[in-house]
């Protein structure tokens, strides 16, 4: 069915029934619109190679030996 056909035929409506089209139509759409909600827990362990054979006490003391000399 085209959309030609359909408008065609929503002229056929009584304007309530063009109401109640429209807004089916919005809400089709709508949906469409939608994204799938997301999570952050999808995100564990993403990157976790990058930290592999690093000691993290020592790299934290880096960082924190960095701090202290800025100040």
């Amino acid at each position: 069915m085209s959309v030609s056909e359909v408008l065609r035929q929503a002229k056929a409506l009584t304007p309530n029934q063009r109401k109640e089209l429209l807004k089916s139509l919005h809400e089709l759409v709508a949906k469409d619109d939608q994204k799938p909600k997301r999570s952050l827990f999808e995100l564990a362990g993403l990157g976790k190679e990058v930290w592999q054979g690093i000691d993290t006490d020592a790299y934290l003391n880096e960082l924190r030996d960095e701090w202290d000399q800025a100040t």
